[in-house]
């Protein structure tokens, strides 16, 4: 029998919440009948998610917090009662060539894409695993990945290094969580239209030959990524864990 995208009666925090991936994210599960937590380090972002969400009729709450200051985000699940589902989003690039990678930005980015991402999953873990009626309701976590974290892309050491380890994460903890009927899985998109990459798209070189990587010729969009996501954070996708949804146009196909 066909199982429904249906978040009813669900929790689900995003990180990174306030622009690109995290914010289409957050308003796909709000759509899906999630109430949304949402978290970004700026406020004005935040606000403009929430104006959106309440146009849709769904739910959300939003916190200013920076996912590296691990008492601040502490502090934010404090607040929240219950948390089924976490998308965990937060992350950011810095393209350099190996050679000159500098000691600042590696550090900064892994910070943000390692570090930040295991503190987040673990004491998001902590707090569902609290609930009595966990294994019969289940959970679901969902990092968001990259095809870098299968391939590697010049100028992306760091980046592919960090998502890498974030597909090695998410394996190990699908295997610990299961025993608590919570899924664990990794969204890995392509490129997709998000400000950031947008950046990076104005070397029209650079445009060219990525796309030439992709057999379906052309990024993906917000939506695309936010669809996934929001398929693994439901009961739709029960059996599912430990894996990894590809979102790369075929890329990694090759």
């Amino acid at each position: 029998m066909f199982k429904k995208i249906d978040l009813k009666n669900k929790t689900a925090l995003v990180t990174g919440a306030g622009k690109g991936l995290g914010k289409a994210c957050a308003i796909a599960l709000a759509e899906a009948g999630a109430k949304v937590v949402i978290i970004s380090r700026t406020k004005s972002d935040l606000d403009k998610v929430n104006k959106i969400i309440k146009k849709t009729k769904g739910s959300s709450l939003s916190f200013v917090c920076d996912v590296t200051n691990l008492n601040e985000f502490e502090k934010v699940l404090k607040k929240i009662s219950r948390l089924d589902i976490l998308v965990n989003n937060a992350g950011n690039n810095r393209p350099e060539h190996f050679t000159k990678v500098t000691q600042e930005n590696m550090n900064y980015l892994t910070d943000l894409n390692m570090k930040a991402a295991f503190n987040v999953a673990q004491l998001c873990s902590q707090k569902m695993v609290k609930a009595k009626n966990r294994k019969k309701i289940g959970g679901s976590i969902i990092h968001m990945s990259s095809q870098l974290g299968r391939v590697g892309c010049e100028g992306r050491n760091v980046y592919n290094m960090n998502k890498f380890g974030l597909e090695g994460l998410s394996r190990g903890m699908a295997f610990e969580l299961a025993q608590y009927n919570i899924r664990v899985n990794t969204v890995c998109p392509t490129f997709v239209e998000t400000p950031m990459v947008k950046k990076f798209f104005k070397n029209k070189k650079f445009k060219d030959k990525m796309l030439k990587n992709i057999p379906l010729g052309r990024v993906a969009t917000e939506s695309d990524v936010a669809t996934a996501v929001t398929f693994l954070a439901a009961d739709s996708s029960e059996m599912i864990t430990g894996t990894s949804m590809m979102v790369d146009g075929g890329w990694t196909a090759q």
